[in-house]
């Protein structure tokens, strides 16, 4: 495909009225407190619909009212709602009897077979594994790294409700998410750049591996997917029509890159075939983007409105293994544009949905939360959701107040389920096409004290195959949660 030049998408820009119009399914959050809105007023949350707790108190509002405090301390929800504890690292043991790893991340389910659901989660541990309590076991024939602890399991969750759970690949380093194949496999991501001989490391970190959670013997041997480049991996999807991947880097200093890695010619996906291309294999490119006017993007904190566009060109990645510098320092000013906090992705509506969690004073703007969405065809990425900093977060019981998006994930009953990592209590919320929020879930582990407390953020939200089950997880120590209620379809 020819690069879209700062010229032709001023000129596209000029014509169609190139970000004006909002569309797709995350509108969403675009009313969390702190938020700066689209000036519908409805999407605004002018309609006195929802109040500052996010429960509705209007007819029509969305959601499932408010969150009633857990007497076991651990998952407040709204009436009607439970949960079950799936996993628990610490305390439920693997088919090989170690117990079950913890800093549990990204999560896919698959549909298995007789109504089994089939769950892969990563373990976000980092450095060796020598320091961690519970590391994923170095299962036979499924070691990358022997001095690692992170990696992922594989949990199968039976009709009956029984419970077994494997190791998928162990030896990795901060699998932090990743993202599910139309092919029915996992790619697990490594947040880290270590180099053998750093961190404990005797293999150089920093890179893509595929799970098969339906074929054990499919995982043996593990394999880096370099031709995906070795940096500080975030998140995958994959474009079912083109073949492209898009991957997104959390790292600073400089800020993370946007990446899109097209096959060779004649390249056809399907399981393990990623595993059979060379080092160098197909293309890997970082994202450049032009405003309305054609003017350079530095980074994407610059967007301060919902709804803004820019054009998207992508620039070839020179030495994506980074065997002497680091993948996003090989551009320089002016080459690329960056985002701090590049985190979650979901593939849908023919597009990429893409969270920045945050930005600081790293950035040349603050928020506390993005959603891009990055359209192949038009090669443009539009601005979501944009959540403006702000405080409320820290107030204990308050729900509403969300900030850093994480983790994502399409409802089956209309809008997305978001995962929050950010300041103060956390949650798991929902957000509707047309903007308005709703709690679903609170952690109440306080890893803290009462005067200071502490709560993990959550991850891996993900729904069960007949969309009956959400699965979510509790980061530390390492909780997976099956969440069953009343779902219903949720107003716009």
């Amino acid at each position: 495909m020819p690069s879209l030049t700062r010229r032709d998408f001023a000129r596209r820009s000029a014509v169609t009225g190139a970000g004006v119009a909002l569309a797709g399914s995350v509108g969403a959050l675009a009313t969390a407190p702190g938020a700066l809105a689209a000036e519908d007023p409805e999407v605004a949350g002018a309609d006195g619909l929802d109040d500052a707790d996010g429960h509705g108190h209007g007819h029509g509002a969305p959601g499932y009212g408010p969150l009633l405090p857990d007497p076991k301390g651990l998952l407040a929800l709204p009436a009607g709602f439970s949960y079950r504890v799936i996993t628990h690292s610490g305390k439920t043991k693997l088919d090989t009897g170690e117990f079950t790893p913890s800093n549990h991340d990204g999560t896919a389910a698959f549909e298995g077979p007789r109504g089994v659901t089939l769950l892969v989660n990563n373990h976000e541990l980092g450095g060796p594994r020598t320091r961690v309590q519970h590391p994923v076991p170095l299962t036979e024939g499924l070691v990358y790294d022997p001095a690692a602890a992170g990696g992922c399991t594989v949990v199968e969750v039976r009709r009956g409700g029984d419970v077994a759970e494997w190791v998928g690949v162990a030896g990795t380093a901060t699998n932090c998410a990743g993202g599910s194949t139309p092919w029915g496999t996992w790619l697990t991501c490594e947040e880290t750049e270590d180099k053998a001989g750093q961190n404990g490391m005797t293999k150089d970190h920093g890179y893509v591996f595929e799970v098969d959670p339906y074929d054990r013997r499919a995982n043996r041997n593990p394999k880096p997917l370099k031709a995906l480049g070795r940096y500080a991996h975030e998140a995958v999807v994959v474009d079912p029509k083109r073949g492209h991947l898009y991957l997104t880097e959390d790292a600073a200093g400089p800020n993370g890159l946007l990446y899109r890695w097209s096959p060779p010619h004649g390249f056809r996906h399907g399981r393990g075939r990623l595993r059979t291309l060379a080092d160098d294999a197909g293309v890997l490119k970082a994202v450049k983007c032009y405003d309305s006017g054609g003017r350079f993007v530095d980074d994407l904190a610059r967007a301060t409105k919902i709804g803004t566009v820019y054009g998207v060109d992508w620039v070839e990645v020179e030495d994506r293994d980074a065997r002497t510098v680091p993948v996003r320092k090989q551009f320089g000013a002016g080459d690329v544009t960056r985002a701090r906090k590049l985190e979650g992705m979901w593939w849908g509506d023919g597009g990429a949905y893409i969270v920045s969690s945050y930005a600081r004073a790293e950035s040349p703007g603050q928020h506390d939360g993005q959603v891009w969405f990055y359209h192949p065809g038009r090669r443009t990425l539009t601005l979501k959701v944009l959540i403006g900093a702000h405080a409320e977060s820290s107030v204990p019981g308050k729900d509403g107040a969300y900030d850093g998006p994480d983790n994502i994930t399409v409802s089956p009953y209309g809008g997305l389920v978001i995962a929050e990592d950010g300041d103060g209590i956390q949650h798991l919320f929902g957000a509707t096409e047309r903007g308005r929020t709703y709690p679903i879930a609170r952690n109440e582990l306080n890893a803290g004290t009462p005067e200071k407390p502490s709560y993990s953020e959550f991850t891996g939200v993900t729904f069960s195959p007949d969309g009956r089950t959400l699965y979510a997880n509790i980061q530390t120590p390492g909780i997976m949660l099956a969440i069953k209620g009343p779902w219903r379809r949720q107003r716009p």
